[in-house]
């Protein structure tokens, strides 16, 4: 026997540290002569044999049982250099079988991979942990590679090895915390799980934070799955996405819940697949005249019920619709018919189920141990420990990898505010202050800088949107202006204080009005998005058309298209749930179809008319986009008329005679003969009338437009002498 009675020991016992340094095949010295040992671990082996497959002609070599557990080892005396090989096994049932040795590759990962991961700087990490297939001369299998500093063993066990974690014993790559090992003859379609040591003793399964597939609930193993081979045709949107500046581009955004979008009846009423929705959606977001899908997280997840904001696979988009393939084939669909795609992600915090992240590797690895800083208490969720350099480079990695992989053109990131504060939704003495004694998150900052940077750099004209609802400055301010670089921020402040004049009394308004024109007091201070979210329709708080103030659906429908009109028209991009953009009635559930019945009514089917004719309008006309960030294109013209809850405002062009006109009423009565002054003489044309009849109104209005009289009013020399028709928006296009 070669092998010393401790390394034996830790073999059997499947504790050893580095196990390629003892099975396999090595070169030794024996009496002064070189020679080569092979050793091998096969439990349910009677004999175990050397194969020289290359040689010519073949040679065998009998290796001799060590162990009753299965220990095999053996000296090839006559030969000095390695050579390639297969084991050769006769079981105790009598099959024979040949297979290649996983423990005579070297390392798929360079000692630069290992630094740049340590580092924090290996923005393509995807790429290299996980599981990958690759070839070493004829021979091909698959690379695991995972992140377990604190192991003391770790295994991959699947089908192959009958979940057994004494074989494919990996090994540690020195100092950086990664094990690793190559298993040949494994395919495409394997299930696989990390079994892991913890220095206490215990085993635990893990999946793959790096999985590209998983298993459907309630099973959760990863699935080796190919992501890189499918043919895209969008290299024109692609080209031309690089030279967008989207904050002079039209955003209108249709949010989709893919579960609940629209179900098949015919075939137990499940949720349409990736590749359905590359048929059904493209042609309903086409015909709506978005410009942007933005789906909530397609990220795996174990719970339905949380709509995709509890991740535990990353890096998979999940099984519930198709293939990664099939989701694939929707990004591209939807980029050939000219829709870009936005996708939420999540980097804020993560589920506790034991399979997954939380206490990977039997410490608290990617979260803080002390729950001060690493338990959110409103989710009950695990919170990344950003200033760790491997945990912000897997997050950073994952955010690359769904614009490299599946081409997103956005990440509106989730929940940022609970990531820029260490006492986010906490009492006093429940947080840790940061080395400042500030409440700010400084890792937390240093990352999301971090991450946009990076993803504008590489990938120029993909944006980031920041769902942040605080007043934390800077957040779209590049980071070399040290803000947190985002292109975009969700209008939070204009949302609550449009809805929640909305829901008021229209007798009662004219005391709310400021609810209406504060927004413009910070409007340029960030690039806004407005937004009516899922979250605005869920938890009691009613769909969007219930939340109008009471009276007939009649009544609601007409407030619900005076306050679309005016959000369209209202400097800043756009982002609607879906179901809203027809008034659904109830609020949205999230396994069940949204109400396209309602659409047989004109009270819903006008609403519907009326986002398509804005989305339309909003997209061909450059006023009212290439201004957003610019407050020379916008202008009160009269913000005062509390009384009769009326308010109007330019929207403007680098042009002159580049000029829109918006007035909003918002009570339920008709007023003749109303002034409003404008800069120009001329034909101001009337293009959106929100009580058109078209739309499901009364059908007041000003016949298609008017001209402009030399009466002064609101500090313009010249005016217009409107109807103006009762919870209403109407714009105005100057057409001289």
């Amino acid at each position: 026997m070669i092998i010393s009675e401790k390394d034996l020991s830790a073999v059997l016992k499947s504790k050893h540290h580095s196990p390629h340094s003892v099975l396999g095949m090595h070169t030794i010295t024996v009496k002064g002569n070189k020679c080569l040992v092979v050793r091998a671990y096969l439990d349910d082996a009677k004999s175990c044999e050397v194969v020289d497959y290359l040689g010519q002609p073949e040679k065998r070599y009998v290796l001799d049982r060590l162990s009753e557990d299965g220990f095999f080892e053996g000296l090839i005396p006559d030969r000095e250099e390695p050579f390639a090989y297969r084991l050769r096994k006769e079981s105790f049932a009598g099959g024979v079988s040949q297979f290649h040795d996983p423990y005579c590759f070297l390392p798929s990962l360079s000692n630069e991979d290992l630094y740049l991961f340590n580092e924090g700087n290996d923005y393509r990490a995807y790429l290299k942990l996980g599981a990958h297939c690759r070839t070493y001369g004829d021979v091909t299998g698959y690379s695991f590679a995972v992140w377990a500093p604190s192991a003391k063993r770790v295994s991959v066990v699947g089908d192959f090895n009958r979940w057994d974690g004494r074989y494919h014993v990996m090994r540690a790559l020195g100092a950086s915390g990664v094990w690793e090992i190559f298993i040949p003859g494994i395919f495409e379609g394997t299930k696989y799980k990390f079994e892991i040591l913890t220095q206490e003793g215990h085993l635990v399964l893990k999946t793959d934070p790096y999985a590209t597939a998983f298993e459907s609930p309630p099973n959760n193993a990863s699935i080796i799955k190919h992501v890189d081979s499918y043919d895209w045709q969008d290299a024109e949107w692609i080209e031309n996405r690089a030279r967008k500046d989207w904050q002079k581009e039209p955003v209108s955004v249709y949010e989709v819940h893919i579960n609940s979008w629209k179900r098949v009846v015919e075939d137990g009423f499940r949720p349409y697949s990736y590749r359905e929705l590359a048929t059904e959606l493209v042609a309903y977001v086409k015909d709506m005249g978005f410009t942007h899908v933005e789906f909530m997280p397609l990220a795996e997840h174990p719970f339905t019920g949380s709509w995709g904001y509890q991740v535990t696979g990353f890096f998979a988009p999940t099984h519930r619709y198709g293939s990664p393939e099939d989701f694939q084939f929707l990004v591209d669909t939807l980029h050939r018919n000219g829709i870009g795609v936005i996708m939420d992600w999540v980097p804020g915090h993560f589920p506790l189920d034991s399979f997954a992240l939380a206490h990977f590797d039997g410490s608290h690895l990617y979260e803080h141990a002390d729950p001060r800083q690493g338990f959110h208490q409103d989710w009950g969720t695990y919170i990344f420990n950003y200033g760790r350099h491997e945990v912000s480079c897997f997050l950073i990695a994952n955010a690359l990898s769904w614009i490299d992989r599946y081409h997103i053109d956005g990440l509106r990131v989730d929940a940022v505010a609970s990531m820029l504060y260490l006492d986010y939704s906490r009492k006093d003495g429940e947080w840790i202050p940061n080395k400042f004694g500030g409440n700010e998150n400084l890792d937390a900052i240093e990352f999301l800088r971090k991450t946009n940077r990076l993803v504008h750099e590489l990938y120029p004209g993909v944006m980031t949107i920041a769902e942040e609802s605080t007043a934390f400055g800077g957040v779209t301010k590049p980071v070399s202006e040290n803000g947190l670089g985002f292109d975009f921020k969700w209008n939070m402040g204009w949302m609550h204080d449009t809805l929640e004049y909305f829901q008021k009394d229209p007798i009662h308004r004219k005391w709310h009005h400021n609810n209406l024109t504060f927004g413009m007091v910070y409007q340029y201070s960030e690039n806004f998005i407005q937004v009516f979210s899922h979250d605005e329709v869920v938890h009691g708080k009613q769909s969007m058309i219930h939340k109008m103030a009471a009276g007939s659906m009649s009544d609601k429908a007409s407030n619900l298209r005076a306050l679309y009109a005016l959000m369209w028209i209202w400097p800043g991009k756009n982002t609607l749930f879906m179901g809203s953009e027809f008034g659904q009635s109830n609020e949205w559930q999230y396994d069940a179809s949204l109400q396209w019945e309602l659409l047989q009514y004109l009270d819903h089917s006008g609403v519907q008319h009326l986002v398509r004719d804005l989305n339309g309008i909003y997209t061909s006309s450059p006023s009212l986009y290439t201004m957003d960030a610019d407050g020379q294109g916008f202008s009160w013209v009269n913000l005062n008329d509390s009384e009769a809850s009326i308010l109007s405002f330019l929207r403007k062009g680098k042009a002159d005679t580049d000029l829109w006109l918006a007035v909003g009423h918002y009570t339920p009565v008709v007023r003749s003969s109303y002034r409003v002054g404008v800069p120009r003489a001329g034909f101001w044309k009337e293009v959106i009338n929100t009580d058109s009849k078209f739309y499901g109104g009364q059908g007041h209005g000003n016949f298609g437009g008017l001209y402009a009289e030399e009466v002064p009013c609101d500090g313009h020399p010249f005016s217009l002498e409107l109807t103006i028709p009762p919870t209403s928006t109407l714009v105005f296009k100057y057409e001289g």
